[in-house]
């Protein structure tokens, strides 16, 4: 039997070598995936991660349910001015810790503004319809029945089966929504609820299609993009506030800079019609969803917010512009790739690929991981099962910020056609080439982060010698 400390040094090493692995070895094309700037990560173990600061609105002050909370107080406010200005919307909310999260606090959010008014006695109900992406098209399973919509939704007696239906598709691309059928489909079934976003994620949605239609009728849906994916894009890739959208969710750590977290946007304006649905939704972030909402992280999404705001425009145009090089050039290798080539295949940071003719989806992930190239398997629109995928999904954005550009990753592309068409080994040709993209962009440089991050960590450790031994260690892992 092991003793403590054997136990605490293994865990430690394997700690160490999957670290050294993922940061210094292979290429990191998860989608959903992103390595945040070193100061943000150092952030993220300052004093603020061990701490609660409950608040919610009370009589129209925002009152706080713990003491010294002050400074991360102002962080919280700070982080949702930044935000406010990053999406041109009027408000933010920040507590819930995840972007399944942040769609079920909409979700509850949108059934309790649906029963505001209605008497002791009558009973509350659920959403008549809603309307989404299906999840075989796409769409992410928090916004399904099976995820974060579940129990949100009426059932129909005849079919027992929740009232969702769909975006229709095009049959020639069934990455684009049909806006002719999606008319019609709207016209028909009067949806209470539009959720627009998804997981496999090439092209724009069909937002202000569905505004124009709606905004006319006598109870409109709540429109709701869940941008999860492409929050670090918006604006480049579409603007949904501007099309017409209510409500923004997202995770802040794929293609956004940040920590693991999630955020719901809003533009509800004083005076807007839907306002008291944002006070619904802050009342289901807290008490409603979260207590602690985890402080650590909030202080390193702020310090992300300011990386984001600062370098978004150079950012957002280099991803995009790497995705469709990267689409291209795996193209012009024998590997097929999804979406319409006459887009460029692509308007995010994904890049869906199809494999079948070389093997079964999950085979061919996991030979590109044996090979240092980590992505993960996809089930494609005429696959039967996510269990019988047939495409791999790529995402461009962190290796974007650690210097990849167009050139990069078309000799990437040619090692993964290698791998995946030839079955060729090429673990260490991936590992030498990923020596070239190890200094992050888009953010303070080492020489300016550094200092700033060890006078952090001497902080968050009250033993004087101790501190000094680990900033001193710090110092000469980045130096070496």
């Amino acid at each position: 039997m092991p003793s403590f400390s054997e136990k605490v040094r293994s865990l430690a090493e394997r700690a160490e070598r999957n670290s050294a692995w993922r940061q210094k070895e292979c290429f990191n094309l998860i989608p959903s995936e992103s390595t945040p700037s070193f100061l943000v990560k150092i952030c993220e173990i300052a004093d603020p991660s061990g701490r609660y600061a409950e608040h919610r609105t009370m009589k129209g002050e925002e009152v706080y349910f713990y003491q010294g909370i002050d400074f991360i107080r102002d962080v919280e406010i700070e982080a949702r001015k930044e935000l406010e200005a990053y999406f041109g919307c009027s408000d933010v909310e920040l507590r819930p810790v995840s972007g399944q999260m942040a769609n079920e606090v909409v979700f509850k959010g949108v059934v309790k503004f649906l029963n505001r008014g209605k008497g002791e006695k009558e009973p509350s109900r659920r959403l008549r319809l809603v309307l989404n992406n299906d999840l075989i098209y796409g769409g992410h399973l928090s916004s399904q029945p099976m995820g974060a919509l579940f129990n949100y939704v009426e059932e129909d007696p005849a079919t027992g089966k929740e009232r969702v239906v769909s975006f229709p598709v095009l049959e020639d691309n069934p990455y684009k929504a049909d806006v002719a059928k999606l008319g019609e489909l709207l016209d028909a079934h009067r949806p209470e609820l539009v959720v627009f976003g998804k997981s496999m994620f090439l092209y724009p949605e069909p937002v202000k299609f569905v505004a124009d239609i709606v905004k006319d009728w006598k109870a409109r849906p709540v429109l709701m993009f869940d941008m999860a994916h492409v929050l670090g894009l918006y604006g480049a890739f579409q603007a949904p506030f501007a099309e017409g959208a209510d409500v923004v969710t997202g995770s802040t750590h794929k293609t956004f800079f940040g920590t693991q977290r999630g955020l719901v946007a809003g533009n509800f304006p004083p005076g807007s019609p839907l306002r008291n649905l944002w006070l619904d939704i802050k009342g289901r972030a807290f008490p409603g969803s979260t207590s602690n909402h985890h402080l650590g992280t909030l202080l390193g999404l702020l310090m992300a917010s300011y990386e984001m705001n600062e370098f978004k425009t150079a950012y957002q145009e280099r991803v995009r512009a790497n995705a469709k090089a990267f689409a291209r050039s795996l193209k012009s290798k024998g590997v097929p790739v999804e979406g319409g080539e006459a887009d460029g295949f692509t308007e995010t940071h994904q890049v869906l690929i199809r494999v079948k003719p070389f093997g079964p989806g999950m085979e061919i992930a996991r030979r590109l991981e044996d090979n240092n190239i980590v992505a993960n398997y996809q089930a494609l629109p005429d696959d039967p099962s996510f269990l019988e995928s047939s495409g791999i999904r790529l995402g461009v954005q962190e290796m974007t910020r650690f210097g990849m550009e167009e050139k990069d990753f078309d000799t990437l592309a040619g090692l993964m056609a290698d791998c995946i068409i030839r079955g060729r080994k090429v673990k260490e040709e991936a590992a030498g080439l990923r020596r070239n993209f190890r200094t992050m962009r888009y953010c303070l440089p080492p020489g300016e982060a550094l200092p700033l991050a060890a006078r952090i960590v001497a902080a968050a450790i009250p033993d004087p010698a101790y501190a000094a031994m680990f900033v001193a260690n710090l110092e000469r892992a980045v130096k070496g």
